[in-house]
């Protein structure tokens, strides 16, 4: 399989407009040579948007929006036109307001520790969601709610014609509003299966009692989403994977009656090892070398994750690998609901896969603004090399050989 492709396709020659965006707002691809197929993960940044930032930054003089000053007044207007911004880019009617947050799972982290849970309250969710929203049972279970889950098909997401998810939801519904108010929390596209789930389920909660928040991050860089035809009480997203820049900014597009109701006094994807989809038990992150010991051969049914990322990166490939923070979608497409059962309090995630008997997660390639036909060619072709036993072994003894020199340098040290 060649290198290089000698022929384009007739339909791809329509995307000159995304081509000439690549050639100038993202030329450090050709000359680094890395194809970046991570979209999901993180966006990458135009050049031009690089360039405008600088300007101004090197122009303006910026200060603490909460003093009188010049500098601050500056950065107070400049924070009011960027929520102007972003009510009007996704057409919120005049009661939603913006509260900026350093991520969306900082934003899903203020509603789950600001709802006001009680006894008698639910949180209904999907298992095919992030951990930044399975976090929000914490807040839940410790005030005595309830939390109910909703299965994902094997494709990811719900089946919203299923009867037993219409039944989740209505049996679980508040009996009052004001004495137990109870969460519907969605995920609008899953950032492993890449399924959409179905918005009119907003509608539906919100009429049976339910506040209503909406996991927008992987939804917002990649589908128009308008507030005034689905009117959620609250929804997450990222600027990082909308524009790659700049870092650390989220916020939460929030009702301004919701924030009302919220006091504010978790965990999430960066913080633990393991998360029980459905259940309870939860294993807080630790460093912990990643060093496994081979159980697949190259010609068995599935391959090391930690083999496909070595392999993809010497062909400067930028994946990702693993369960993408999203164990209740991973255990069902993996077939492993039945081995969540088993886990314990304090179990690793290296228990788990001596458990299951194999490393976890799955390959997770995403396309982007900046993706060209180039890079599809490239994914293809390596996977191609993959499926070839030959080339797939020659990888294998190379990874085999860097574990081995990792191992020797450990035990020097």
């Amino acid at each position: 399989m060649s290198d290089s492709i000698t022929h384009v396709p007739s339909e791809y020659r329509s995307t000159w407009i995304l081509d000439t965006l690549r050639r100038t707002d993202y030329a450090r691809l050709e000359r680094s040579g890395e194809t970046y197929v991570d979209f999901m993960g993180g966006a990458l940044y135009p050049e031009s948007l690089i360039k405008v930032h600088t300007d101004f930054l090197s122009r303006s003089v910026m200060g603490n929006t909460h003093s009188v000053s010049n500098s601050s007044k500056l950065s107070l207007k400049c924070a009011d036109e960027a929520r102007a911004a972003v009510l009007s880019f996704f057409k919120a009617p005049p009661e939603y307001t913006v509260v900026f947050t350093a991520n969306a799972t900082g934003a899903l982290k203020l509603v789950g520790e600001s709802f006001p849970f009680t006894g008698g309250s639910s949180y209904v969710l999907g298992t095919d969601s992030h951990n930044s929203i399975h976090g929000i049972r914490e807040y839940a279970t410790y005030k005595g709610a309830r939390v109910c889950y909703i299965q994902s098909t094997p494709n990811g997401g719900f089946d919203l014609s299923s009867a037993k998810v219409n039944n989740i939801i209505l049996r679980n519904r508040p009996r009052s509003r004001e004495l137990a108010p109870s969460l519907f929390a969605l995920t609008g596209q899953s950032n492993i299966s890449n399924s959409k789930n179905p918005l009119s389920i907003i509608e539906y909660a919100a009429e049976l009692g339910y506040s209503t928040l909406l996991d927008a991050a992987a939804l917002a860089p990649t589908s128009a989403f308008s507030l005034k035809e689905h009117p959620v009480d609250a929804m997450a997203i990222s600027f990082y994977k909308m524009f790659g820049f700049p870092t650390g900014v989220g916020a939460l597009v929030v009702k301004k009656s919701f924030l009302a109701q919220l006091k504010r006094p978790w965990f999430s994807g960066g913080t633990v090892d393991v998360v029980q989809v459905p259940g309870t038990l939860v294993t807080r992150a630790h460093e912990m070398h990643e060093q496994f010991e081979a159980k697949l051969q190259p010609n068995g049914d599935m391959l090391p994750n930690s083999f496909i990322e070595y392999s993809a990166s010497k062909q400067y490939i930028s994946l990702r690998t693993g369960c993408m923070c999203n164990p209740g979608a991973a255990a069902a497409m993996l077939g492993i609901q039945g081995d969540m059962e088993k886990l314990y309090p304090g179990v690793t995630l290296r228990d788990f896969e001596n458990i299951v008997g194999r490393e976890l997660g799955v390959v997770r390639i995403s396309f982007g603004l900046a993706s060209n036909f180039q890079d599809v060619w490239k994914v293809v072709r390596f996977a191609a090399l993959i499926a070839n036993e030959r080339s797939r072994q020659e990888l294998w003894d190379r990874w085999m050989e860097s574990k081995a020199a990792q191992a020797s340098i450990g035990r020097a040290i």
